[in-house]
């Protein structure tokens, strides 16, 4: 994860929207790399995104609720972006949109064109149909804008029931449905740029239960995270499903066709780790889950996500993870009972949390 040269991100800001997306989104790309540590070991690790806010033009922006924003830079100002977030328009349904967000429509288009992923949230998704980027690409949005965009943009192939869509040339541009899928949109552009495991610690420090419904997400994730090497993403989409058989490199290089060597090679290009240490990560993952969510024992664990070796399990776990698995429950135990509890969900304890609260 650790990059010479940061992503950098840049939020836009309108009065049309919410102060809870923009500052939100921008706390948790702050957080990435940085604030794990802090629980691990006391000390902040290094922030591994460079996030901007960015407006028309300079001084505070008053958005929705009377809530002041200082952007950081103007759309004028504003250096190179790898990332621009479009945040939600907050306006009521079919409102026409047409030349309102003239300056800012022009503005990530260009940078779009220049090579940046563009992100909208909720309804900003709108404003991308406005551009006329999403012309002959699957889209997402507000359940209560999908109408208007079909509508509207009938060259536009609306998803109402997916969450999160990705498309567009090199699947550069992404959307969120709506509500708070601004946390699963930001969550995903950190898995994207940084790696799963950064946004797995961003959920985890910010009781995010981003991954409660087991590798499901995760999969998806590892599938979308690759898609120049169609062999390979086929077989991240395999592993996320499978990572607990035994010998599952060698099951992936025959599901790819490919020489084991050159398999290697393309799989180490295409996810940044060997086959072996990706098949350890996505087993670490959900052992983690299994930790927070279960009273199984570390033994049991270890055996449910693919290792015979309960010590080998232990080893590496605390290799990987800076902590020991027993120590990982103490810490993270509790997460998701505190779920639990703020979902209105009492009498649970440790000890009664069954393995199918995961499923």
């Amino acid at each position: 994860m650790d990059k010479q040269i940061k992503t950098r991100i840049g939020i836009l800001i309108y009065p049309e929207t919410s102060a809870s997306v923009i500052l939100g989104m921008y706390d948790l790309f702050r957080s990435a790399g940085r604030d794990w540590g802090l629980v691990i070991n006391g000390q902040p690790g290094p922030e591994l995104l460079e996030c901007l806010l960015v407006a028309c033009d300079a001084g505070p922006v008053r958005v929705m609720n009377d809530v002041v924003i200082v952007p950081h830079t103007t759309l004028d100002d504003c250096p190179h972006l790898d990332i621009v977030c479009v945040p939600e328009v907050a306006l009521p349904p079919h409102t026409p949109l047409a030349g309102r967000f003239g300056r800012e429509i022009e503005w990530f288009s260009r940078r779009y064109q220049q090579g940046a992923v563009l992100a909208a949230v909720c309804s900003g998704a709108m404003l991308l149909a406005e551009s006329g980027l999403l012309e002959g690409h699957d889209a997402t949005t507000h359940w209560a804008w999908c109408d208007c965009m079909t509508q509207r943009f009938p060259g536009i192939n609306v998803q109402p029931r997916r969450a999160l869509v990705v498309s567009g040339e090199g699947q550069r541009l992404v959307m969120a449905g709506g509500g708070t899928s601004w946390m699963d949109l930001t969550l995903y552009l950190i898995a994207r740029t940084l790696d799963v495991t950064a946004a797995m610690q961003v959920a985890r420090m910010n009781l995010i239960d981003w991954h409660h419904v087991g590798q499901q997400p995760f999969a998806t994730l590892s599938c979308n995270r690759q898609v120049e090497d169609s062999v390979i993403a086929r077989c991240q989409q395999w592993i996320a499903e499978h990572y607990q058989e035994p010998n599952p490199v060698s099951a992936m290089t025959a599901l790819s066709g490919l020489p084991a060597r050159t398999f290697k090679r393309r799989f180490q290009q295409s996810t940044g780790m060997i086959p072996l240490e990706y098949v350890h990560a996505m087993r670490l993952e959900e052992a983690k889950q299994m930790l927070e969510a279960t009273s199984l024992p570390v033994e049991a664990i270890a055996n449910e996500v693919g290792y015979e070796d309960a010590g080998f399990f232990s080893r590496l776990f605390r290799r990987k993870v800076n902590l020991t698995p027993v120590q990982y429950r103490k810490r993270f135990g509790a997460l998701l009972q505190m779920r639990m509890l703020d979902s209105g969900v009492a009498g649970l304890n440790g000890s009664s949390i069954q393995r199918d609260v995961m499923s």
